[in-house]
Parts: C-alpha cells; structure tokens; sequence
C-alpha cells in the first residue's frame, strides 16, 4: 500500500485551513498537492479530529489482517477439498474396461456388475433385512 506523503496531523491543519476560509486552489498549490487528493481528504477525513482518525487506522489495520487471515484459510479449505475430492475421485470412479483391452464399461469378464461407482449409493440404501 501506498504511503502518503502527509502525516494525519498534516492533513488535518490542511483541512482546517480550508474551513478557515482559504481557497482550496491556494492551499494545494501551496502544500504541493491536487485538488483531488484535498477532496479525497475532505471526504475521508473530514470533521473528525485526530483521536478519531488513530482509531480509523488501527481499525484499516486490524481488517487488512483479518481479511489476510481470510485469504489464508480459505486457499487452506480449497486446497484440502481439492486433495481430498482428487482420492475420492480415483477412489469412485468406474474403469472403462476398453483401456486395458478388457471387457466393456461395467462388465467384468465373469459377466458382473461393476460396482465400483456404486459404492456411494449403496452406502446411502436401507438395509433389506426385515423387507423381504
């Protein structure tokens, strides 16, 4: 992050001059700065004194942390749902038969279901021992 090239005391004699009743024009080309930046202050900082602002850095710091944190756990969360979708994945996933010459999808050569994809399903089923 950029700094800036004014401290918060700085700005805020800036921004008292200006409601002081010294053209905005005068105090930028004095102080070396757009008009922009002086509007930008005005906005931001505008009726607060410096404790105020104290406490509005220390609050952009701990919410930059945070959000960093944030990120952090996240990318975490994302890469361990990858790892673990990618063994589930080779786990779950049905051979096609064709790759090894073998017989075709879901059929082993002792003509049988292939029920490697299925074993989710069939986790998921009630038990038929009282049923039938």
């Amino acid at each position: 992050m950029k700094t800036s090239r004014y401290t918060e005391a700085q700005i805020l004699a800036i921004l008292r001059q200006a409601e002081g009743g010294v053209p905005v024009s005068e105090l930028c080309r004095e102080h070396g700065m757009s008009t922009a930046t002086f509007y930008k202050w005005r906005a931001k900082y505008g009726g607060m004194d410096a404790s105020l602002i104290s406490q509005m850095k220390a609050m952009e710091d701990e919410n930059r942390r945070l959000k960093r944190m944030y990120a952090d756990l996240s990318m975490q969360a994302d890469l361990l749902k990858e790892a673990l979708g990618k063994s589930d994945r080779a786990i779950s996933t049905p051979r096609d038969g064709r790759e090894s010459g073998g017989a075709p999808q879901g059929q082993h050569c002792a003509g049988l279901q292939d029920l490697r994809g299925q074993r989710d399903l069939l986790s998921l089923q009630p038990e038929a021992e009282g049923r039938e």
